[in-house]
């Protein structure tokens, strides 16, 4: 409608005149002081730069849409304390719409189509199409949030690479924690995930080394039948919770024998074992002093259990 307002033949609405009067003001024409006045004598230059600035949404030629812009702009500056929010959400979702509707790109949306889908899909579809380029910058000049924006994409740009079977689980690997970093938001456990799906059981252990949080790493090495490493994850983490976690999955997982000889190479998994067996399992506890030849812890526990 502000469209059809401003460009219908011989119109007088607001807008029009508005637009006018700025294109007789960059020819230094006097009647653009005639045009303006005819605006302002009626008490309608808010509306007129409303309008402009509406219809320049629905203007799919960037040379129509700067020229109502400009207009819009020419007309804020004889109005006191005109809210610039407006103009310049515009200006952004423009600067979009004419990235996305370039030739080489091929989404040529219509600002109603745009405000619809909103930004978070619009992403995503460009994601989908591998985009991650333009997503990024669209990302940082709408001054989206970590999460929201650059880190998200950067996560699917990781998950689409450990998909690509062409290069070494080394190769891609470093690529990914070069391009990524320490990135806030970025969560290599989950790209781990995606390369453990995909059947790439080693990138996905190389790429838990990046992972700064050791409640991430244990359970996805769990899930893969590394325990061991697990164990040592959890060992260097300090968090006796998750200690007490792989030590208890060990425990169904493998054979009794085989279960304390691998705890006789972590002693302090060992240590954490016996305070629980000492509260939960105390038969248990026997058969690990009897395993370690402690012949003195063992006469303890005989002693303790007869005054029981």
């Amino acid at each position: 409608e502000a469209s059809q307002e401003i460009f219908k033949i011989a119109s007088m609405a607001p807008g029009a005149l508005l637009l006018e009067a700025q294109k007789e003001y960059e020819k230094e024409s006097q009647k653009a002081d005639e045009y303006l006045r005819e605006i302002k004598d009626q008490k309608l230059l808010p509306e007129a730069v409303s309008q402009c600035i509406e219809a320049a949404g629905y203007e799919h030629e960037p040379d129509t849409q700067k020229s109502l812009l400009r207009a819009a702009s020419f007309g804020k500056c004889f109005i006191d304390k005109f809210p610039p929010e407006n103009f310049v959400r515009m200006c952004q979702d423009l600067r979009v719409l004419n990235a996305i509707r370039d030739y080489q790109i091929g989404i040529p949306l219509t600002f109603t189509q745009y405000k619809r889908l909103t930004i978070e899909v619009l992403l995503d579809r460009l994601v989908l199409r591998r985009l991650y380029p333009l997503a990024i910058r669209i990302c940082e000049y709408l001054r989206l949030s970590e999460i929201q924006g650059v880190s998200r994409i950067l996560a699917h740009w990781a998950c689409y690479k450990v998909q690509q079977k062409d290069k070494s689980d080394e190769e891609v690997a470093y690529a990914i924690n070069q391009k990524l970093g320490d990135t806030p938001g970025i969560s290599y456990s989950e790209i781990a995930a995606r390369a453990y799906d995909c059947g790439r059981t080693e990138l996905a252990i190389k790429l838990l080394e990046y992972e700064p949080r050791s409640g991430e790493q244990v359970p996805l090495l769990l899930k893969m039948k590394r325990s061991k490493l697990a164990l040592s994850k959890a060992i260097e983490s300090g968090d006796t919770d998750l200690v007490y976690t792989v030590v208890l999955h060990l425990k169904n997982e493998l054979n009794r024998g085989t279960f304390f000889m691998t705890l006789q190479n972590q002693p302090v998994a060992l240590s954490l074992y016996r305070q629980f067996c000492k509260h939960q399992e105390r038969e248990t506890l026997k058969d690990l002093y009897n395993q370690d030849d402690n012949h003195q812890e063992l006469g303890n526990f005989h002693v303790h259990s007869s005054y029981s």
